[in-house]
Order: structure tokens, then C-alpha cells, then sequence
């Protein structure tokens, strides 16, 4: 009967075995990255954008201005760290001053940001008839708190900041069920109601006063792949949804093709590879029903 206990060669051995194989995945990936403190940045932030709404006892006794250079300097700390994560041992890919004028460039940005999400919140009240407030929206919903940690991704993600903007909606995903990717393109006055199990794929585009409602989907309906059978990656695979569109629960619209005309709405459950014209309704039972309207559905 062999032992229960294994010997210090017999590990060693399976560790070099898995060295090996954490080797093929990125050899110049030299630290771990906690997603603890990524959690943390987005709280962070939210509570720098909307300080009415922060968390008791965050940043305790600090003035504004020391709470945002504290938040900065953990930013700065971030970006460096994720660096190395996609770093080809360039001594430019790993320097520190780099990191800061990363996150100079996107501290900047932060006042637009507040106005993008500012609009959501409002959307949001608008669109639901038991939010008491902005304050109730912006503390509590889910649906605010995931596209807020978008909308701090995005421009994250357009900076061209790497693995942090996918770690900070993979989080939202976490907390929230919703999963948006951080290339996605939204527009303003965005309400995603409930929310629980909504997908938003990398190359969606949504225009403004759009209403998704839990269990939509906006995914690809395929993969292009190149000659040798490799998936092309940044080919518009996911749908484009047009502004004043309201989408019911469950539905699911895929394809790069795929646009939902303006001011339509799709109703729950609905499947759809195929675009549909502006005004349009969507329902299960009557595939597309055009309706010509005065008044625009919102």
C-alpha cells in the first residue's frame, strides 16, 4: 500500500511540472494580481464621483483632496502592476511614470464620466416608478453599479490599459450577474432594470435612451475565422441597438449584422438574428409587426 504523504521529490517534481505550464501561458507575467483591491478602486472611485453616496467610514477623516490623491496613487499602483502582466521585458513596459501619466490621463476624464453616469441614474429614475431617488440608484441598484464599473472600464479600455478594465466588469459580473465588456460602446441615459443575467458582447453598440430589462442577451450569433481556422478577434460579432430602444426580459439578439431600429421595442423572450426597421414591435407570436406612430415608444 503506497504511502498517503508524498515526498519532497515527488512535489518538486509536480511543481516544475506546473511551471512549466504557467510558463506557456505569458513568461513575462511576474506577479499575481488580487482582485481585492480592484473592488476597492471601483468603490473608490464611485464614492469620489458621488461622495453623497459612499460607503460609511471609506477614506474616514480624510478631506476630498488627500481621499483622491490616496486613490490615485492606488490606481498608479494597478496599472503598473497589470503591466507586467502583458509586458515584453521592455524597460519602457514596466515604468512607474508611465503608470502615473495613465492615470493623470484617466483622472481627467473623471468629471465626463460623472455626467455619463449622472444621465443613467436619471434614466433609471425615470423608468422606474419604486426608485425614490438618485441617491437610491446610485447606493443600491445593481444595474447603476454595473454599468458605472462600464463606464470606468471603457475608458480604461480605450487607453489601452490592459487586463484591469476586464477584471473591473468581471467584478460587476460577479456582484451584480450582469456582464458587460468594457469595448462596448453605450450610450447616455442607459437603464439596464433588475438586470440580473444581462450580456453585453465586446463589439455592441448602443445609442442613447435604450432600456434593457434581466436576461437579454447581446451576443454573436457566429465566429468569422481566418484561413486556418483561427477565430478573427475585433470583428463586429454583436449588435447594434439604436437610441429610444426598449428590450424585454430574456430576449436575445445576436449578430454583427443584427440593428434594432430606433424607438422599437422587442418583447420578452423574443430570439432575433435579423434586423428589424425603426418603430418597430418585436413580439414571440407576431415575428416583426411594423407600426408607423406619432408618438415614439420610449
Amino acid at each position: 500500500m503506497s504511502s498517503p504523504f508524498m515526498t519532497s521529490e515527488e512535489l518538486a517534481e509536480i511543481l516544475g511540472r506546473l511551471d512549466r505550464g504557467e510558463q506557456s501561458v505569458h513568461h513575462g507575467a511576474t506577479r499575481s494580481i488580487s482582485r481585492e483591491p480592484i473592488r476597492e478602486l471601483i468603490d473608490d472611485l464611485k464614492a469620489l464621483l458621488f461622495p453623497h453616496c459612499a460607503t460609511a467610514g471609506q477614506h474616514p477623516g480624510s478631506p476630498a483632496n488627500q481621499a483622491a490623491q490616496e486613490v490615485f496613487g492606488g490606481l498608479v499602483r494597478i496599472i503598473h502592476q497589470v503591466s507586467l502582466h502583458n509586458c515584453d521585458e521592455s524597460p519602457t513596459c514596466v515604468e512607474q511614470a508611465h503608470s502615473g501619466a495613465l492615470a493623470r490621463e484617466f483622472f481627467e476624464a473623471l468629471p465626463t464620466i460623472q455626467e455619463e453616469a449622472l444621465t443613467d441614474a436619471q434614466a433609471a429614475f425615470e423608468g422606474d416608478p419604486a426608485a425614490r431617488g438618485l441617491v437610491e440608484i446610485i447606493s443600491t441598484y445593481p444595474g447603476f453599479y454595473a454599468t458605472l464599473a462600464y463606464r470606468l472600464a471603457h475608458r480604461l479600455h480605450q487607453q489601452g490599459i490592459p487586463l484591469l478594465p476586464r477584471m473591473m466588469t468581471e467584478i460587476a459580473h460577479s456582484d451584480t450577474g450582469i456582464d458587460i465588456h468594457p469595448a462596448a460602446h453605450i450610450g447616455l441615459y442607459f437603464f439596464i432594470d433588475h438586470g440580473t443575467g444581462v450580456v453585453i458582447g465586446e463589439t455592441t453598440q448602443i445609442g442613447d435612451r435604450v432600456t434593457l430589462y434581466q436576461g437579454v442577451t447581446l451576443g454573436a450569433l457566429n465566429f468569422p475565422h481566418d484561413q486556418e481556422g483561427r477565430i478573427i478577434r475585433g470583428a463586429k460579432r454583436h449588435p447594434t441597438i439604436e437610441d429610444d430602444v426598449v428590450i424585454y426580459s430574456e430576449a436575445t439578439i445576436l449578430g454583427g449584422d443584427t440593428v434594432i431600429g430606433h424607438h422599437s421595442v422587442i418583447g420578452g423572450n423574443v430570439w432575433l438574428t435579423e434586423s428589424v426597421p425603426p418603430f418597430s414591435k418585436v413580439t414571440t407570436k407576431s415575428t416583426i409587426a411594423l407600426r408607423t406612430r406619432k408618438d415614439p415608444v420610449t
